[in-house]
């Protein structure tokens, strides 16, 4: 079983962004700072999901039992509901379901950000090379 933490960092709101990823297994732990696009924080939580999820097919883990953890309530929600009437969320949504389709057990759950510090410094690692 895999144990993934993501988050997010936006300096402005748009802004540069950057996505840290914390990747758990077997007592040994990867750690990803990934430069985002320019855009909102939402925006940058649904890229760092994305970018995770193609990270994890590119690695042939697709059918590994995943647990993937996220302080972003709107994220989490909407990969849930499968659904969303943000039309910049929109695009993410559909290339999310394209490749979550590649997955056979993949659960998304909202944690606490008092639960997610390693993914959170990883993110604001990432925006610093951003800026």
């Amino acid at each position: 079983m895999l144990k993934v933490y993501i988050d997010a960092s936006t300096k402005g709101n748009p802004g540069p962004s950057g996505g840290g990823i914390l990747i758990v297994s077997d007592q040994q732990q990867e750690q990803l700072s990934i430069p985002l696009s320019f855009g909102s924080n939402h925006q940058a939580e649904f890229e760092v999901f994305l970018k995770t999820l193609e990270i994890l097919k590119n690695r042939q883990l697709t059918e590994e039992i995943i647990l993937c953890y996220s302080d972003s309530k709107v994220l989490v929600s909407t990969i849930d509901k499968d659904h969303t009437s943000n039309k910049d969320f929109l695009p993410y949504l559909e290339k999310i379901q394209s490749l979550l389709k590649d997955f056979s057990m993949l659960i998304i759950q909202w944690i606490p950000e008092s639960k997610n510090k390693g993914a959170d410094n990883l993110a604001r690692q990432a925006l610093q090379k951003a800026l």
